[in-house]
Order: structure tokens, then C-alpha cells, then sequence
């Protein structure tokens, strides 16, 4: 492991994912895998007046996606589809360098030593990509 990537910070994250575990009656669930390292990730959520009020998560990801999802999960209740799908977009534009802001979503700047590593990106942004998608699915 490469200390720059890997350090105790996002290891504590990836052992620590909120909402773990598959929601029983669920409004909509998505799957998302990377298909670089088979990283997945899967959203269960159920949306109440326009806002995600309950979400579950089966991840088996690689550390740095562990990490991503767990400082998602962290911080999703109570959002709005779009506010998911802003939060997806804007962390994609970051990890691509078309912007260095880290500030849209608490504690991303621990994963920030990724950005210089294409091959993890998409394991990054399973957790925000399989939530903005299960939102949007529930809420329309």
C-alpha cells in the first residue's frame, strides 16, 4: 500500500461505513461497480417528502472506496435528489481536475492524495453515484 493513498485516516473510514447493511422494503436500490478493480457498491434509500430519510449500503470496495462511501453516508440524510446528484457531480469534477473545490461534502480532503491516481476514481465515486441514482429513482 502506498502511504500517500492508504493512511490511518480514510483505514478508520473504511471500517466504519454508516448505514451498513441492505434496507428491507427499500423505494429504490442501485448497484454500482467499478469495472477497473470490481469495486461495488449498493444504495438502498427511501425518500420522504423530497428528502432522503433512510438509506442502507452493501459496499466491498477497495479502502479508498470504503472511505468515500462512509464520508457520503455520513452526511446524506435529510438531502434532496438534486442536492445528491450536485454533491456526485461536483466530486467528479474534483478527482477529473476541472475543479479544486473539496469544500461541497465535510471530510473529502482525506481523499484528496487520490486525485493523482485515474485508476481509483471510479471506486471513489461508487457510494455518490449509486445514492444520487437510488434518489433520483425514489423520488420520481
Amino acid at each position: 500500500m502506498s502511504a500517500p493513498l492508504y493512511n490511518k485516516d480514510i483505514l478508520r473510514l473504511a471500517a466504519n461505513v454508516p448505514h451498513h447493511g441492505r434496507l428491507p422494503d427499500p423505494q429504490a436500490s442501485v448497484e454500482k461497480r467499478s469495472p477497473t478493480c470490481g469495486s461495488r457498491v449498493t444504495a438502498d434509500v427511501r425518500m420522504e417528502a423530497g428528502r432522503l430519510a433512510e438509506m442502507g449500503l452493501d459496499v466491498k470496495a477497495c479502502a479508498l472506496g470504503q472511505a468515500s462511501a462512509a464520508l457520503m453516508a455520513a452526511q446524506a440524510i435529510g438531502l434532496t435528489a438534486a442536492e445528491l446528484a450536485d454533491a456526485r457531480d461536483r466530486l467528479t469534477a474534483y478527482l477529473a481536475g476541472e475543479s479544486d473545490d473539496l469544500d461541497f461534502w465535510p471530510g473529502l480532503a482525506v481523499l484528496a492524495p487520490a486525485r493523482g491516481y485515474p485508476a481509483r476514481h471510479a471506486s471513489i465515486r461508487l457510494g455518490f453515484e449509486a445514492i444520487a441514482e437510488a434518489a433520483r429513482m425514489a423520488d420520481a
